[in-house]
C-alpha cells in the first residue's frame, strides 16, 4: 500500500522530470500549416475579430466621455489644476507600485531558479528514493509456515528495511517539502503578475487621461498667450547666444515678454510674502502641506525659503549623485541626479512661474521655474516638456514627460541605458543644497 509521501512523490517526479519544459509554460505553440482551415480555426479567428472590435468600441467611449469631462471643466482653472495634479499623482502612485512589484517578481524568480537548480542537481537522489520506495511497496510478504529458511530470510529483511526505510522516508519527506515549496512559490509568482499587469493598464489609463488634461491647459493657456510661438522660438535663438545657466536665466527673464512678467511677478510674490510676515505672523502661518491645497492660487502658496521639508521630488527613482558630489567629468555636481524609469512623470516641486522651457546645450531638455526671492529651480533630462514660458504652475502639476535613456551629456557616459533626471536649486545665481527642501519622505525614496 503506497504511502502519502509515496503517492506524492510519484507525482512530484513528473514535476521534478519536467522541471525545464513547466518554465516554457504559457507559450503557445503554433500549429502546422494545412492546406485547408479549419471550421475551429474560423471559430477562433472570428472571436478575435469580434473582441478586437468590442475593445476598439470600448476604448472611443472611454475617449468620448473623457473628452465631454474635460469640456465641462471649461474655463474653470481651480478644477483643471485639481485634476491635473490628482491624476499626476495617481500616475506617480502607480508608477511606484510597478517598481515594487518588478523587485518583488525579480526576487522571487531568482528563488524559483535556486530551487529548480537544486532540484535537477538532485534528480538522480530523486529517482533512487523513488525506485525503493516503489520496490518496497511491490514486495510480498514471505510465506513464514512453508520453510524455515524463509523466516530467516523475512528477519533480515526487517531488519535492513528497519535501517533503511527511516533515511528513504527523511530524504522522500524533504524532497516533497521542497516541490511544495516550489509550487507555492509558483502561484505567487502568478498573482505578483497579474497584479503587475493590472497596474501597467492602470498607468496606462492614468496616462491618456493626463496627456488630454494637459492638452486642455495648454490649450487654454494658448488661449491667453497669442504669440507664444514666437516667443518659444526666440527663446530657444537666445539660449543659443549665451554659455552657461546663469546667463540664461538673465537673459530669458532680460529679453522675453512673457519671462520677464514671470520674474516681475514672482519678485512681487516675494515681496508680499515677506510684507504679510512682518505685519503679521499669523498671516503666514501656512507654512505645513496644506499651504499647497488652494489649486486656485496664482503666486505661490508661502514664500520658497520658508518650503524647506515640504517640497516632492519632481520624479519617482533612485538619486545616483548628490549635491557637491562628483559629476562623472571630474567635477563638482551641483545639483541632484535621479534615475528613473522611460517614460515616468515629471511633476513641479514647487510653485513658480516657467521662464525657460527648451533645450539647452548640453542639458537636454531644460525647464527653469522661477521660485521667488531670488530662487530659481532647474531640471534638466526630460524628453518632453509640456509647459510654455510665462506660465504659473503649482506644486505637484504635471509638466515633462522622461524618455528611455539619459538625455544630459554628463550621464551619458555611465548611464546610456536609463533616464535620468537633473535638479539643481539655485539662490541668487548660485547652486545651493536642495537637500533640506525636501519632505521627509521623500528623502527615505531617494537612498538606494
Amino acid at each position: 500500500m503506497r504511502t502519502p509521501v509515496l503517492n506524492l512523490l510519484l507525482i512530484a517526479g513528473v514535476t521534478g522530470a519536467s522541471l525545464a519544459q513547466a518554465q516554457t509554460q504559457g507559450q503557445t505553440v503554433a500549429p502546422p500549416q494545412t492546406a485547408a482551415v479549419a471550421p475551429d480555426a474560423i471559430k477562433q479567428r472570428e472571436q478575435e475579430l469580434e473582441a478586437a472590435r468590442a475593445s476598439k468600441k470600448s476604448a472611443e467611449e472611454a475617449q468620448a466621455k473623457l473628452k465631454a469631462e474635460i469640456t465641462s471643466l471649461g474655463q474653470d482653472r481651480t478644477q483643471l489644476n485639481q485634476q491635473l495634479i490628482d491624476t499626476a499623482a495617481n500616475v506617480r502612485t502607480v508608477e511606484t507600485k510597478i517598481d515594487e512589484a518588478e523587485a518583488r517578481l525579480r526576487s522571487l524568480n531568482g528563488r524559483e531558479q535556486a530551487m529548480r537548480s537544486s532540484l535537477d542537481s538532485r534528480r538522480a537522489d530523486i529517482v533512487e528514493v523513488l525506485a525503493a520506495l516503489q520496490r518496497a511497496g511491490r514486495r510480498t510478504p514471505p510465506a513464514l509456515l512453508v520453510r524455515p529458511e524463509d523466516a530467516l530470510q523475512s528477519l533480515r529483511t526487517a531488519m535492513l528495511l528497519g535501517a533503511v526505510v527511516p533515511e528513504l522516508r527523511g530524504r522522500a519527506e524533504k524532497i516533497a517539502g521542497e516541490l511544495g515549496e516550489l509550487v507555492a512559490l509558483r502561484r505567487t509568482i502568478a498573482t505578483e503578475r497579474d497584479q503587475l499587469a493590472s497596474d501597467r493598464d492602470k498607468v496606462r489609463n492614468d496616462q491618456t487621461r493626463l496627456t488630454a488634461l494637459v492638452a486642455e491647459r495648454q490649450r487654454q493657456q494658448a488661449s491667453r498667450e497669442k504669440d507664444l510661438d514666437a516667443e518659444n522660438s526666440r527663446a530657444v535663438a537666445l539660449s543659443r547666444q549665451v554659455g552657461d545657466l546663469q546667463g540664461l536665466i538673465a537673459k530669458m527673464e532680460q529679453d522675453l515678454q512673457s519671462a520677464a512678467k514671470a520674474a516681475e511677478k514672482a519678485a512681487d510674490a516675494a515681496k508680499q510674502a515677506e510684507a504679510k510676515a512682518a505685519a503679521n505672523a499669523a498671516a503666514s502661518a501656512k507654512t505645513g502641506p496644506g499651504a499647497f491645497k488652494d489649486r486656485s492660487r496664482t503666486t505661490p502658496a508661502m514664500a520658497f525659503a520658508a518650503a524647506k521639508g515640504l517640497l516632492p521630488l519632481p520624479v519617482n527613482g533612485n538619486k545616483i549623485r548628490d549635491f557637491s558630489g562628483s559629476d562623472g567629468l571630474g567635477g563638482v555636481q551641483k545639483g541632484i541626479s535621479l534615475a528613473t524609469r522611460p517614460g515616468s512623470q515629471v511633476t513641479t516641486p514647487c510653485d513658480g512661474w516657467v521662464v525657460y522651457a527648451g533645450p539647452f546645450r548640453s542639458y537636454g531638455q531644460l525647464l527653469i521655474l522661477n521660485a521667488g526671492g531670488g530662487y530659481h529651480v532647474l531640471i534638466a533630462g526630460m524628453e518632453r516638456i509640456s509647459v510654455n514660458i510665462g506660465q504659473f504652475v503649482l506644486t505637484g502639476e504635471p509638466v515633462a514627460t522622461m524618455g528611455s535613456t539619459s538625455q544630459v551629456a554628463s550621464i551619458l557616459a555611465t548611464n546610456a541605458s536609463q533616464p535620468v533626471l537633473y535638479v539643481e536649486f539655485r539662490k541668487d545665481g548660485t547652486p545651493i543644497d536642495p537637500g533640506p527642501w525636501w519632505a521627509a519622505n521623500e528623502g527615505e525614496k531617494v537612498r538606494g
